[in-house]
C-alpha cells in the first residue's frame, strides 16, 4: 500500500451541549462546545489465521488511521510502509453515536513481531500512556539506536513557536480541549499540526501521517508539544529518529534520561520570553 487510505466518513471532533454557566453570582443557560473522547479498538490481521486485538484507546474521532499506524511505528511492530498492506475499519458503526470506534491494520505475511508483548499494552487511557497500561514492562518498546541528525534551529526561532502552535491549533481555540503534537523544521516553521484529547494519541498521529512520505521523512524534523513531555512522548520521537523535541510544559525525569541516551535535544517550558534545556545535542544555534 502506497498511501494512508481516506476513512470512511469525516466525524465532529468536538459537539454543542447545553450547560449552565455561573458567572459573579448569575447563571445562564449557554450553549458550547466540548470535545469529543470515544474508545478506538486497534487490531491487527496477519494472513488468515491471525486477528488480534492490541491496544484500547480513548481518542478524539478523526484521522484513526494516522493514529492506527503511528501507534505501531512508536510500538516497533511497523518501521515503513511496505509493512503494512490495508488499514480499514471493521464492523458497524456504534449504535448510539455512530462512530466507526474499530481499526484494523493488515500486516506483510513476512513481517514478524511479538503478539504477547503487544497484548500486555492492552489498555491505555487517554490522560497518559505508560501509567494505564498493564505491565511496566510494556514500555520496553525496541528502541531505535542514538538519533543523528543535521537539525539545528536558532534560538529565536524557537521562541516563537508556542505563538505559531496556538494559531494552528483550530479545534483547542473552539474547545480548549486538546493537546497538539507539531513538526517544525530548521527555520522554525511549522509543517503540520494533529490534536486529540490524548496527548500520545496526538503525536501518533503526527508521525502515522509520515509513515507513507519518505523513508525516516522526521529525521530532519523536530517535535513540537503543546503540554508536557513524558517519557512516552520521548520514546515515540526516538522511534520516529526524532532529534529534537520542544514542550510548552515541562519534562519527566525519565523523559530527559531517554533524551540524552538517544541524543535528542529536549527543550521545556517553552515561552516567547525563554525556555529550558535539559538535554543539548547541538540542535539550539
Amino acid at each position: 500500500m502506497s498511501t494512508i487510505p481516506s476513512e470512511s466518513s469525516s466525524v465532529p471532533s468536538s459537539v454543542r451541549i447545553s450547560l449552565d454557566r455561573e458567572a459573579n453570582g448569575v447563571t445562564h443557560t449557554v450553549d458550547d462546545l466540548v470535545i469529543v473522547e470515544e474508545p478506538m479498538e486497534l487490531q491487527v490481521a496477519q494472513g488468515d489465521d491471525l486477528v488480534r486485538t492490541i491496544s484500547v484507546t480513548m481518542r478524539t474521532p478523526g484521522r484513526d488511521f494516522e493514529l492506527a499506524l503511528g501507534y505501531l511505528q512508536s510500538e516497533g511492530v511497523i518501521r515503513a510502509a511496505a509493512d503494512v498492506l490495508d488499514v480499514r475499519y471493521c464492523g458497524p458503526p456504534s449504535p448510539d453515536k455512530g462512530y466507526q470506534n474499530v481499526v484494523q491494520v493488515e500486516l506483510a505475511s513476512e513481517l514478524a513481531f511479538d503478539v504477547e508483548r503487544l497484548q500486555r499494552n492492552f489498555y491505555t487511557t487517554s490522560s497518559c500512556g505508560v501509567c494505564g497500561k498493564t505491565s511496566i514492562e510494556a514500555i520496553d518498546a525496541p528502541l531505535a539506536g542514538v538519533v543523528e541528525s543535521e537539525f539545528t534551529i536558532a534560538r529565536e526561532k524557537l521562541r516563537a513557536l508556542p505563538d505559531r502552535l496556538q494559531a494552528w491549533q483550530t479545534e483547542f481555540q473552539r474547545t480548549g480541549g486538546l493537546h497538539a503534537a507539531a513538526t517544525v523544521d530548521d527555520s522554525g516553521e511549522i509543517h503540520r499540526v494533529r490534536e486529540d484529547v490524548g496527548r500520545h494519541n496526538a503525536v501518533d498521529k503526527l508521525i502515522g501521517s509520515y509513515l507513507y512520505e519518505s523513508d525516516e521523512p522526521l529525521r530532519n524534523l523536530g517535535l513540537l508539544l503543546s503540554g508536557r513531555a513524558g517519557f512516552e512522548l520521548v520514546q515515540k520521537a526516538a522511534m520516529a529518529y526524532m532529534p529534537f523535541i520542544a514542550s510548552i510544559g515541562p519534562p519527566s525525569n525519565l523523559a530527559i534520561e531517554l533524551a540524552e541516551e538517544r541524543h535528542i535535544t529536549l527543550v521545556g517550558f517553552l515561552r516567547e520570553s525563554g525556555y529550558n534545556v535539559y538535554s543539548t545535542h547541538g540542535a539550539l544555534v
